[in-house]
């Protein structure tokens, strides 16, 4: 197990020093930044001396050691629009984000596993129908897509709800259906799927002929085996998420690191995109990682050697 998880580590450590460079290479040909960061008309001199004061006038190979160095010792740099740290904005633009993902993330594991648990011991009834119609449905339509819809819905027509904007549960609630739709559409068909390949097996008719009630075989010995692939899909699913919450945090003007995210990008903002990607990516390889973990708790078959 420690062998396995040093491997891991060290596997993790070279995939975001992977995308790490490729980020950092493929920014690098989007455009100067300094157009961005000028006004109209600027002198040639003045755009040289903030090239120099970024340090945006060193080789490319200079500039990629320096940031990658300041990686490692938790500089993340300046970023160019805002004038800030990037660690700064992080800490005051992660709250709105964590939140917002935790809060899907919670929402897909007690909403999501359940129907599918629902939609296989009702295998072929109608209930398994429309819960597997409406799983597809969900899964099919773009988290932004279903922010919009939302908005036009009970904020333009019906006026019930704040079209964005935090500080009350109101404001959080369309954010939190536009996230989690897609997430619990796909955990409850994963969920329904493993555990109909599982429900059938030799050692749950032997429950089943002891005298164990259904609902009791299932949940005991079916739906354990069946999590090892919806465990699977959970770990780089809260990765999807936060992912996702960068573009829906502006459609409902949350204020999370959407926005920092968004405005970065058409600003060539460097500093502050490759901060965001790397945190992604780690967290992306950190939640496979527990993933992994989980699977030998979870069954204690599973071996790692």
């Amino acid at each position: 197990m420690k062998r396995y998880i040093i491997l891991r580590v060290g596997k993790a450590v070279l995939t975001i020093w992977a995308v790490y460079t490729l980020v950092f290479f493929l920014t690098r040909v989007t455009g100067d930044p300094i157009e961005w960061l000028t006004l109209a008309g600027a002198s040639d001199s003045a755009k040289e001396i903030l090239r120099t004061n970024l340090g945006l006038d060193m080789p490319l190979w200079q500039q990629y050691i320096k940031s990658f160095v300041g990686l490692f010792t938790g500089d993340t740099g300046m970023s160019y629009y805002y004038a800030r740290s990037v660690s700064d904005l992080f800490a005051e633009r992660m709250i709105p984000t964590i939140s917002l993902g935790s809060i899907v993330l919670g929402l897909t594991i007690v909403i999501g596993i359940p129907l599918g648990v629902l939609a296989a011991v009702k295998h072929n009834t109608l209930l398994d129908r429309i819960t597997m119609s409406s799983a597809v449905v969900g899964s099919t339509l773009p988290n932004f897509i279903l922010g919009i819809l939302l908005i036009f819905i009970f904020s333009l027509k019906l006026r019930i709800l704040p079209s964005g904007g935090i500080g009350t549960p109101q404001h959080f609630l369309m954010p939190v259906i536009a996230l989690s739709v897609g997430p619990i559409a796909n955990v409850a068909r994963l969920t329904r799927s493993s555990l109909l390949d599982v429900i059938g097996q030799e050692h749950l008719d032997c429950a089943r002929a002891k005298g164990m009630r259904e609902w009791k075989v299932v949940l005991k010995h079916g739906l354990r085996n069946a999590l090892i692939p919806v465990i699977t899909y959970v770990g780089p699913m809260l990765a999807s998420i936060l992912t996702g919450s960068l573009v829906v945090e502006n459609i409902f003007t949350i204020g999370g690191l959407g926005a920092k995210f968004i405005t970065g990008i058409t600003t060539r903002d460097y500093p502050m995109i490759m901060g965001t990607t790397i945190f992604l990516a780690t967290l992306m390889v950190v939640m496979n990682l527990i993933s992994d973990i989980v699977y030998k708790i979870v069954d204690p078959r599973i071996s790692f050697e």
